[in-house]
């Protein structure tokens, strides 16, 4: 009888062991579900009325960056910061990128999420050809219309010609993100 008590107690607490690891891993995946549901790009407000062609951003040098400007030709619009490691990285990359493809009406703007004043110290030891604009706080807020839910950085969206998003990539580009685009037509 004894014995059988000792069994009964050992699968008891077996069972309860089983239950909890049970709920632990069924809570795991649950939250590796939602982590990326939340870090996927969002829809977003269809491509002509999207507000991003009527905001207007400073840059570095004080001059006006509208985005109206950059309707009608492929646009890689670049979400980053000075205090972004992959943002950083990615930056030569992009500028290569514009260098090479700009005669061919691929344009690239980056908006600095970020301090002016940390921007402009980055820009005097890494100069960048393309426009840079000062989107500050605000520029999360536009890059959440764009479809990033989460606000992170770096967050890049592909624009085609008519103004409709090709793509949007949350984390750092590579080279093959960059000549995929290059080659999307419209």
């Amino acid at each position: 009888m004894k014995d059988n008590l000792a069994m009964d107690q050992q699968s008891a607490g077996a069972s309860r062991r089983n239950l909890i690891l049970g709920a632990g891993a069924a809570a795991a995946v649950a939250g590796v579900g939602v982590a990326l549901w939340r870090f996927q790009p969002q829809a977003v407000t269809a491509a002509a009325s999207h507000p991003v062609w009527t905001q207007q951003f400073d840059t570095p040098s004080g001059e006006g960056l509208a985005m109206a400007a950059f309707q009608g030709k492929p646009l890689l619009l670049n979400f980053w910061a000075t205090w972004c490691p992959p943002c950083v990285d990615e930056l030569p990359m992009i500028d290569a990128f514009w260098r090479e493809n700009a005669a061919k009406n691929h344009q690239v703007v980056a908006l600095a999420i970020d301090q002016p004043s940390a921007v402009r110290r980055f820009l005097a030891r890494q100069p960048l050809g393309f426009p840079v604009g000062l989107a500050g706080l605000a520029g999360t807020e536009l890059a959440k219309s764009l479809g990033n839910a989460a606000g992170g950085l770096p967050f890049t969206v592909f624009f085609k010609a008519d103004g409709s998003i090709w793509r949007q990539k949350m984390g750092q580009l590579t080279p093959d993100d960059l000549a995929q685009w290059r080659d999307v037509r419209a």
